[in-house]
């Protein structure tokens, strides 16, 4: 445990990072800035032939960064290169299948590939989002397999990742890291990794304690996230402006935190953690009545929104069906690409349904197509020109990028429907400017 926690401190232990998505690459380029070798893992040839060349693919990440890190950087698909690691920390997909219930095939495959290449001596933590226990029970039975000990002939540990992407404020290296240990031992060395990229480490007693931390926190969004989506439903019917409400609401200085309604859930996070554990509660007899609720409400968000553009559309007596929309926005939120999860992905599919011609425009979005659950949708991005705009029968805000013109959008649309808010935050109002 020492010689690693030294090796460490002087920067000579070998980095792996598995998975090069949104939590693993700004691992990898925290990991060698501060001086130390990394080794990307990942299946994806393309992400790995992209990087070894400084190039960047996910929009909020610049490629100087890449560039800059492959000074100690090595991408690779090749897994047998674990072996010569010091330190290897797992950041792969934990997505709900089709019965909303845990999917862990990344992380348990990636674990048995793990143990296949596993050493004495060597630190294993795992950052993907679970419920209590995959770390010590699921991942720690396949380590052991091998006939090594976890606490002894290796670390274990959990630390969750915290990433908000095009986050201005906060980035990896400036996010408080909570880690958890399966030993005394283990979270040293854990410790010891993270306190070499962050500012600070919260240490916690257990990779339990540590998994449970992390859906507490997203469920804590996610519940107060559906109150405010419920308030905006009913607030509608009773012809209050609930962005109005919350804006008076959030003036006490105590006791309140707002959050903001919108179109659906969308991410890796939040649409998916509450259930790790509703699944897990239902081995201790329990039923997480706030957390399904939660997940009822902010799941009928994109319903609400269909039914709201054919009342706008019926206003202007015209129906969904046969009707020409521009949606704007396609990524879950703001200013990055990240589309996974997005709620603008489920309303499409919804007003296909009904027979209406969809297109879109997302800035960062050029493409759109090889979702997991949305099979049917490929799309690319159109331009918003003044033809297009006068040429669609309603225009459909999902996602408030700031490089929107709003101005411009307002002047030449017919009828908008705006589902953040994003009009009136800009100045601009409108008779046929209307909100969900």
């Amino acid at each position: 445990m020492n010689s690693l926690i030294q090796k460490i401190k002087i920067r000579q232990a070998k980095i792996g990072i598995i998975g090069l998505g949104y939590v693993g690459l700004p691992l990898v380029i925290e990991f060698c800035k501060a001086g130390f070798h990394v080794t990307g893992f990942d299946n994806d040839p393309e992400k790995v032939e992209l990087l070894g060349k400084g190039q960047s693919y996910i929009k909020h990440i610049d490629s100087t960064l890449i560039t800059q890190s492959l000074k100690y950087f090595s991408p690779t698909t090749d897994f047998s290169l674990l072996s010569n690691t010091d330190c290897v920390i797992i950041c792969v997909p934990t997505p709900l299948n089709k019965h909303r219930e845990p999917d862990l095939s990344y992380v348990l495959n990636t674990t048995r590939t793990i143990a296949r290449y596993i050493r004495k001596g060597q630190l294993i933590v795992l950052e993907s989002t679970t419920y209590p226990g995959t770390t010590d029970e699921e991942m720690r039975a396949i380590l052991e397999e091998t006939g090594l000990k976890a606490g002894k002939d290796f670390y274990l540990a959990y630390s969750p990742e915290r990433e908000d992407p095009n986050n201005k404020a906060y980035s990896t290296s400036t996010i408080p890291k909570v880690v958890g240990g399966y030993s005394e031992k283990c979270l040293a060395v854990a410790k010891a990794l993270y306190d070499s990229i962050v500012i600070k480490t919260i240490s916690v007693s257990s990779t339990r304690v540590a998994e449970a931390t992390k859906l507490l926190e997203n469920i804590y969004r996610a519940v107060n996230i559906a109150l405010v989506n419920e308030l905006k439903m009913l607030f509608d019917k009773m012809g209050i402006d609930i962005w109005e409400v919350i804006e008076a609401s959030k003036t006490k200085p105590f006791g309140f935190q707002a959050f903001y309604p919108g179109p659906g859930l969308g991410g890796h996070c939040i649409p998916i953690d509450p259930f790790y554990l509703t699944w897990k509660a239902r081995e201790y007899e329990f039923r997480t009545r706030f957390i399904e609720l939660a997940g009822e409400i902010n799941t009928h968000m994109p319903y609400y929104v269909v039914e709201k553009v054919a009342w706008v559309l019926n206003k202007f007596r015209k129906t969904l069906n046969g009707a020409k929309i521009l949606i704007l926005g396609m990524a879950y939120k703001k200013d990055v690409d990240d589309q996974r999860e997005s709620p603008s992905l489920r309303i499409i599919q919804l007003l296909r349904d009904k027979n209406t011609k969809v297109i879109y425009n997302d800035p960062f979005v050029p493409e759109c197509k090889g979702h997991r659950h949305y099979p049917d949708i490929d799309m690319k991005s159109v331009e918003i020109t003044e033809k297009v705009l006068k040429n669609v029968d309603l225009v459909l805000l999902l996602t408030d990028h700031t490089a929107y013109d709003y101005a411009f959008i307002e002047k030449h649309a017919q009828i908008i429907l705006d589902t953040r808010n994003a009009f009136e935050r800009n100045g601009i109002k409108n008779r046929n400017i209307f909100r969900a």
